[in-house]
């Protein structure tokens, strides 16, 4: 799996902090599969997938694929490319499809559907939880409670978009990187905005 045009693919995870993603992938993929909260079109899914194939580990990648609240028509991150015309609503599937085919990632398991309703069924452990889904303080609080008990000990908690300063972004995903250091995580590594935390 050559990662070289991953540029080519839409999303919101920059180089540096891919790499790293890639890199938690591998290590932790030892410990059992990867969950990820959060699609869009696939480029951290695409980034976690080369990492765990190098343990043969699946990647499971949830995601309702109606977009976040700035994807939406008229909003701030709104990309036509994303929008459904014919349904009047953003379906960013279709695109995720294209590139796990593009880029023939073989270990990655698209689930569509709301993460919590998932977790409610999830009955086993796994190795790595990456939460990059709904940025409201809800949502991202809820991919936690939901999904922080089914990290096996000694498995990683990923978060994106982590700001301490308010007004360089959203604070959710710090709410809870603050509420899981307060309970049995600590620090694994941190590039830039996506901190790894791993589970004691």
């Amino acid at each position: 799996m050559n990662l070289s045009n991953i540029e080519s693919v839409k999303g919101f995870m920059p180089k540096n902090e891919g790499d790293a993603l890639l890199n938690w992938a591998k290590e932790f993929s030892r410990i059992g599969p990867i969950l990820e909260i959060g699609t869009y079109c696939g480029k951290s899914t695409l980034y976690l997938s080369k990492g765990a194939s190098i343990q043969n580990e699946l990647v499971y990648s949830i995601d309702h694929h109606l977009g976040s609240e700035e994807h939406q028509f008229n909003e701030e991150y709104f990309d036509e490319e994303t929008y459904d015309f014919s349904k009047n609503r953003v379906d960013t599937f279709p695109l995720l499809i294209k590139n796990i085919n593009d880029f023939k990632a073989k270990n990655i398991v698209p689930i569509i559907s709301d993460s919590s309703e998932v977790a409610s069924r999830w009955s086993s452990k796994v190795g790595m939880v990456f939460i990059d889904g709904g940025h409201s303080m809800e949502a991202a609080m809820a991919d936690y409670v939901s999904w922080e008990p089914k990290i096996n000990h000694g498995g990683a908690l990923v978060i994106h978009d982590i700001f301490e300063n308010p007004n360089d972004g959203g604070q959710a995903p710090f709410e809870i990187y603050k509420k899981a250091l307060q309970s049995n995580y600590e620090i694994f590594e941190r590039v830039d905005t996506i901190v790894c935390l791993i589970k004691s």
